[in-house]
Parts: C-alpha cells; sequence; structure tokens
C-alpha cells in the first residue's frame, strides 16, 4: 500500500504534471469568471419579448477561455473562424448616377418551411468596412437564414464585390443611397416577403442611418446589429492608438488602399489617387477621399454624420444590437445607453468580453459562436411571430 502512494506521488509530483494541472485550473478559473449573462438594455416589452421568444438573450456567454481581452479576441476569430461553402447567384442592379451595385444571392429554392418564393422570408446582409460575401461572419449568417428556410442577399459595397467602379462613388457610412436602391430592388422582386436587414460593423452603421432616414418606409420588418461603432470620433479614436492602429487600422487602410488601387481609372478623375494611396489610417483615407467624394468640408463632420447613435430616436422598426465591452473598434464609453432605454423599439445585449465581431466559445473556435445563435433566435422570433414584436415595440400594425 505505502509503495502504490509513493508511485502516485511520483507521478503527481513530476513537472509536467503539475504543469498541466496549473494551466487546466487556470483556464477553468477565467472560463468561469468570464462567463457573464450578458447586459440588455431595452424597452420592458421589447425586453419581455426577446426573454420569451429569443431566450438566448438570458443566458451566459462563456468566451473562449484562452482569448484575453477584444483584441485577441478580434485576432483569433480572423485566423480560425471556418468559412462554410455557400453558392451565390451574382447579380448587378444600376443606380442612377451610372454605378452599379453586387448583390450576391442565395434563394434557398429547396426550402421546406417556406417553399412558396413569393412570401419566403429574406435576410439582407451588410458585410463590414472591406468586407464582402466570403467573409466567415457572412458565410455563417446565410447558412443559419438558409437551415431555417430564409432567402439571402449580400449587399457589397461599390467595388468591394468584385466589380469595378463606373462612377468615382465608393463606401460613406452616411450616404444611404444605394441601400434604399438594393432594399428597392428587393422588395420590388418579392413584395409579399418579409425583409430583415443585418449590419456588421461599419455596414451597421450604414444600415441604421438608412432605417433613420426612411423611418416607416423603411422595407424591412427588423434589423439585427453586430459589433457597430456607435460614435464614429470615439471609434477612430480608439483606433488610432499605438496597438489597435498596428493590429487593426494599419490593415483595413490597405485593403481601403487596394479597392483604389484596382479603381484608379476612375478615381483618380476626382481624388489625387498617389495621395490616396499613401494613407496611413483610415481618417487620412477618408481626409484624402471619402469627403471629397461625398461634399463634406472635413472629417470632424463626417464622422459626426455618419454616427449612428443619435440617429436612433427616428428609426421605426425593432432593432436588437450586439456589442462587446471590451471591443476595440467600438469603446463602451459610447454606446448609446440613455438613447436606448427611452425607446421602445430597440434594444442593446452587452457581453463584457468578445471583441470587434469576434464572440467565440468554445476550446477551439472554429464553428458557430455566440453571434450566429442571437441571430438565428433573434430572425426566426421575427419571421414567426411578427404581430407579437410588433405590439411589444408599440409599432402601429400596417408598418412592413
Amino acid at each position: 500500500m505505502y509503495v502504490e502512494l509513493w508511485g502516485l506521488w511520483e507521478c503527481v509530483s513530476r513537472p509536467y504534471t503539475v504543469f498541466v494541472c496549473f494551466v487546466t485550473a487556470a483556464l477553468s478559473f477565467l472560463w468561469g469568471r468570464k462567463c457573464q449573462t450578458p447586459a440588455l438594455v431595452s424597452s420592458e416589452g421589447f425586453s419581455a419579448f426577446l426573454h420569451n421568444r429569443c431566450p438566448v438573450v438570458a443566458e451566459p456567454f462563456s468566451p473562449t477561455p484562452w482569448c484575453w481581452g477584444g483584441r485577441l479576441q478580434t485576432l483569433v476569430f480572423s485566423i480560425l473562424k471556418s468559412n462554410p461553402p455557400v453558392a451565390y447567384r451574382n447579380e448587378l442592379i444600376g443606380t442612377l448616377d451610372g454605378g452599379q451595385i453586387s448583390l450576391d444571392w442565395v434563394d434557398n429554392q429547396a426550402s421546406l418551411v417556406y417553399p412558396e418564393p413569393t412570401s419566403r422570408p429574406t435576410v439582407l446582409i451588410f458585410h463590414g468596412l472591406t468586407g464582402n460575401s466570403q467573409q466567415s461572419y457572412v458565410l455563417h449568417a446565410v447558412r443559419q437564414a438558409s437551415r431555417h428556410g430564409y432567402r439571402c442577399v449580400v449587399f457589397h459595397n461599390r467595388g468591394a464585390g468584385g466589380e469595378k467602379l463606373l462612377t468615382p462613388v465608393t463606401f460613406c457610412a452616411s450616404n444611404t443611397s444605394d441601400v434604399e436602391r438594393a432594399v428597392q430592388h428587393v422588395k420590388g422582386l418579392y413584395p409579399q416577403a418579409p425583409l430583415l436587414g443585418v449590419g456588421v460593423s461599419s455596414g451597421g452603421m450604414l444600415l441604421i442611418n438608412y432605417l433613420a432616414h426612411k423611418g416607416t418606409e423603411s422595407g424591412m420588418v427588423a434589423s439585427f446589429i453586430l459589433s457597430v461603432p456607435w460614435n464614429a470620433p470615439v471609434s477612430m479614436a480608439s483606433l488610432e492608438e499605438p496597438l489597435n492602429w498596428l493590429l487593426f487600422n494599419k490593415y483595413l487602410t490597405n485593403g481601403l488602399c487596394r479597392s483604389v488601387s484596382r479603381n484608379r481609372t476612375v478615381l483618380e478623375k476626382a481624388v489625387d489617387v498617389d495621395y490616396v494611396l499613401k494613407s496611413q489610417t483610415i481618417r487620412e483615407f477618408d481626409d484624402r477621399l471619402t469627403i471629397l467624394l461625398f461634399g463634406y468640408k472635413s472629417v470632424a463632420e463626417y464622422y459626426c454624420d455618419a454616427s449612428p447613435d443619435k440617429k436612433l430616436p427616428n428609426t421605426a422598426v425593432p432593432i436588437l444590437c450586439l456589442n462587446a465591452a471590451d471591443d476595440p473598434f467600438s469603446p463602451q464609453s459610447a454606446f448609446p445607453l440613455a438613447i436606448i432605454k427611452d425607446l421602445p423599439n430597440v434594444a442593446l445585449l452587452v457581453t463584457a468580453h468578445g471583441g470587434h465581431n469576434a464572440f467565440l466559445q468554445g476550446l477551439f473556435p472554429r464553428g458557430e459562436n455566440y453571434t450566429e445563435h442571437v441571430f438565428s433566435q433573434f430572425a426566426r422570433a421575427v419571421f414567426e411571430y411578427p404581430k407579437e414584436i410588433k405590439k411589444a415595440c408599440g409599432i402601429n400594425e400596417k408598418i412592413n
């Protein structure tokens, strides 16, 4: 008996065993510490609806234990997140200024839940600043929606879908004319199909600005907004901090410059392309291109106009927003909590961790994450209980 106990002690006391036990205990502690129930800021009516029809909002969120901080969550997401295969049908539609918009469709003609295409629910997705329909978060959203039998359409910022610019018009978070054109096109094809908008990051800024601009005439029944930068000046200041500039700002700026380089022939008619290509930050890029193309006097004026926080009172459809408190793109200090508390149709779900558009879960977070769970439940709630959600948000029944 003594020999057996001594053998056991020798095994336990070995360095690698102690190390493994220490790491396991540390991860368990961190996982438990980070596992918190998100804060839901909303009206009583909307809150009750979400707790009933979208119960994930009241469940603890357990982020990947070895992803410490929002920066690491964001970086790991971009590296590890899987890209499920999606077959798109591309369509180019013209604009009044002579340009074109690229739409990627997943018609889901095999839908068993909604076999009639005229009334099949449609999800219209707006990607981030330098993204497109091939981003992992878009592919996962499309897969989730397709599982439920919905039709999907991915809206591309001009030039982001691989198509060439026909006019010197690029992305501008405050200019919603292209969104309006796309919505009119989709609703023109399927006027009886309810339309849910999904906006990610700067795509969320664009979508909220559109909803605020159109009010009751948006053509949408609801929207889901992910990791939106609520206040552009605050977000840009955060992205210009040395580490954030190195990790994120520089990468995004390079992506914007590559798009300009691909469309040099068209853009050089309106801006100094060589000067634009020397931009080292998003702010410099906007100062040298965006404000010139859209008639702003300064970047400060543009960022003020593009910020969606104070536009929320002008929206007229149910909107569920998801943000992480440690998002390096959207600082918690800029979350419009006071505004949202007074609005019957807007809810903000805030997790303690999650970074920018990451919300990773599990030890090896390649598959579905917290975002997909929230989006999936909210989409089903919107399409399956339309009268209930309108009543909960105090919305007139005739708004579609």
